[in-house]
């Protein structure tokens, strides 16, 4: 009787080590073919080339549409749409949240801004201008994001204030 216990305990685990690593498997090919990439995880390098790519276009308005991070972001400015030329779009986080600038002939400007899980916008000036700002409050104090242009590039800056 003790034996059939031990082999009927035996059994019951090596299904459910089984039946476990079954799942896991058919969970991370699925999540592989939905999202592209394992966890759906992007690198910097990918982030930034698709930062790079031309954004959707809306209909009728006459250039491209900038992403705005909640609502939390404003639109692009006049000047940022049409025929002038930008130059570098580039992604900047902190702890706070993140956010994506542009450099252009009117200096730079914030595209969007998100900030973190948990955290606020406390404050954004989003340019365009020589430089912007935006600063994220939240449970661990305060984040700021102080970017401008050299060149074409945008660049983080310490705050000066």
């Amino acid at each position: 009787m003790r034996r059939r216990s031990f082999l009927a305990v035996a059994g019951w685990l090596a299904t459910a080590a089984l039946a476990t690593l079954i799942g896991v498997a058919a969970i991370r090919w699925v999540g592989e073919s939905i999202a592209g990439t394992p966890g759906g995880v992007l690198s910097q390098e990918e982030i930034e080339r698709a930062l790079a790519s031309p954004g959707p276009t809306v209909p009728g308005a006459g250039g491209p549409s900038f992403p705005t991070a909640g609502g939390t972001g404003g639109p692009p400015s006049p000047g940022a749409t049409g025929s002038t030329p930008a130059g570098a779009r580039r992604a900047f986080a902190t702890t706070g949240g993140s956010a994506v600038v542009e450099c252009g002939p009117g200096g730079v400007r914030l595209v969007s801004w998100t900030p973190a899980p948990g955290y606020r916008v406390s404050d954004a000036e989003p340019g365009p201008d020589d430089d912007v700002e935006v600063a994220f409050a939240g449970p661990s104090g305060e984040f700021e994001l102080k970017l401008r242009c050299v060149g074409l590039e945008p660049v983080s800056v310490e705050d000066d204030d």
